[in-house]
């Protein structure tokens, strides 16, 4: 199979998808290529759903810039894609007079980003905050325009959004080959030979090993894992706001922040590794979480734990995104690390902006098509509370997975969809299905004897 394109991108997390799903409304022809089963498979799955402003992002780089315009980018589209953004602000907390000192710093650093809307906070004002807080905090700065995010829905979107529009999405299409033939790039991959004439680098944890392909040597990603716990619902009331410590020069710390889908994260660690498929958690960085959390909210430490989950961020040895546009029709979009999602809409647009300085003939669709995608929120009516939904199609009133309340017209159109989930976890993703307290137990055997049974409707 030998095929033609405009643009190949290289890597189907959320940074890629935005990128592929701006392009193909530019009129180009585009291939997404994705090493996985599924898009979203990487780093853009396994996060801390932040609505990053940007505000504590080094300043004068490209990623302050490209933060604080993905996050206005997201808001502006979020009612097209129906992804819910939840603005609950985020509350830096000192604990003690050194971290009280720094605070200063914060607030300087914030308005050298642009972003002016920080607040002081005294240690009374803190507690009013958050009343479920520890002993001990000194004072701290609220920063309202922080938020949570649906990771998952956001690149699935971009995906579809991407497909629908005339899109070629390849998974289990790792690139492992790559050469210059003719004035195009030479792509071999695991689902047949690509040409293209400029290739986008999005390879999250792998951009590295696509920049060598590629004939370049600019950077090196090495995975930093972050462990998190996942509490139960009910631990929800707890927690109002995203609640950050005071970071240090190596590390943004560990935080306690509700999520989208109504629980409460505990996390991350910050480890550097070797192994860019090490996301295994172990016992000994939980129970360092747990010390962590109990100091922080000890309330919440009682409540029961859902699950435990880590991830790799692509991190690399630049204090920047490692972005450049080369003469050889190539752009490398590496060493994102964990603002991709807030940012991955700015610099799509980036791309597009570079694109057509040099040259690259582009015309936006006249009616591109949107898909708006289910929602996966707490903020917002489930399917299973929709009785007009249910009258229409009782599919949406039959619940399979009873601890998210994911309903059998839910999992069907997650199988049968323009970019239908490419294994389990995929399904998990689209569905919240398998992701509740008892982690599949009831209804892992019938799901997955759904997701077998539609494997003939999926994409290779």
């Amino acid at each position: 199979m030998k095929q033609s394109y405009d643009v190949a991108v290289v890597g189907g997390g959320v940074v890629g998808c935005a990128i592929a799903s701006a392009l193909v409304r530019q009129s180009l022809r585009v291939v997404l290529l994705e090493a996985a089963a599924d898009v979203g498979a990487g780093t853009s799955k396994a996060n801390t759903a932040i609505w990053h402003t940007g505000f504590d992002a080094k300043p004068a780089t490209l990623e302050a810039k490209l933060v604080a315009r993905g996050h206005q980018l997201l808001e502006e589209r979020a009612s097209d894609f129906g992804w819910p953004l939840e603005r609950t602000g985020a509350l830096l907390v000192a604990w003690d007079d050194e971290q009280l000192l720094r605070l200063e710093s914060i607030i300087a650093n914030a308005q050298a980003t642009g972003y002016t809307r920080i607040e002081v906070k005294s240690k009374s004002e803190v507690y009013e905050l958050e009343p479920n807080l520890g002993p001990g905090a000194h004072g701290g700065l609220l920063v309202p325009d922080e938020g949570l995010l649906d990771p998952w829905s956001i690149v699935i979107a971009l995906a579809t959004d991407f497909v629908v529009n005339g899109g070629t999405l390849l998974r289990k299409a790792g690139v492992t080959k790559a050469a210059r033939i003719e004035g195009r790039h030479e792509l071999q991959t695991a689902a047949g030979t690509v040409y293209a004439t400029w290739v986008i680098n999005a390879a999250g944890l792998n951009s590295d090993v696509v920049d060598r392909l590629l004939g370049h040597d600019g950077f090196t990603i090495t995975p930093r894992r972050g462990q998190l716990i996942v509490f139960d619902k009910l631990a929800r009331s707890l927690v109002k706001h995203v609640i950050l410590p005071v970071p240090t020069a190596t590390t943004k710390g560990v935080l306690v922040a509700p999520t989208i889908y109504g629980n409460v994260l505990l996390g991350p660690t910050a480890e550097d590794l070797t192994d860019k498929t090490a996301t295994n958690t172990t016992a000994e960085a939980l129970a360092g979480l747990l010390d962590k959390g109990r100091a922080i909210m000890p309330r919440l430490i009682d409540e029961e734990v859902t699950a435990t989950y880590s991830g790799l961020r692509a991190a690399s040895e630049h204090g920047d995104y490692c972005y450049e546009v080369f003469p050889d029709k190539y752009v490398r979009v590496g060493g994102i690390r964990s603002t991709g999602i807030s940012s991955s809409l700015a610099i799509a647009e980036q791309v597009i902006a570079d694109l057509g300085e040099r040259g690259v003939k582009m015309q936006e669709l006249k009616s591109p098509t949107t898909v708006t995608m289910p929602n996966l929120a707490e903020s917002r009516p489930r399917p299973y509370q929709d009785a007009a939904l249910i009258a229409a199609d009782p599919a949406y009133g039959r619940i399979l997975c009873l601890c998210e309340r994911v309903t059998l017209g839910e999992v069907r159109d997650a199988l049968t969809s323009p970019v239908p989930a490419g294994d389990i976890d995929g399904l998990r993703r689209r569905t919240r299905a398998l992701a509740g307290r008892c982690q599949g137990f009831h209804c892992g055997a019938l799901i997955t004897e759904m997701a077998t049974a539609w494997s003939g409707h999926t994409h290779a």
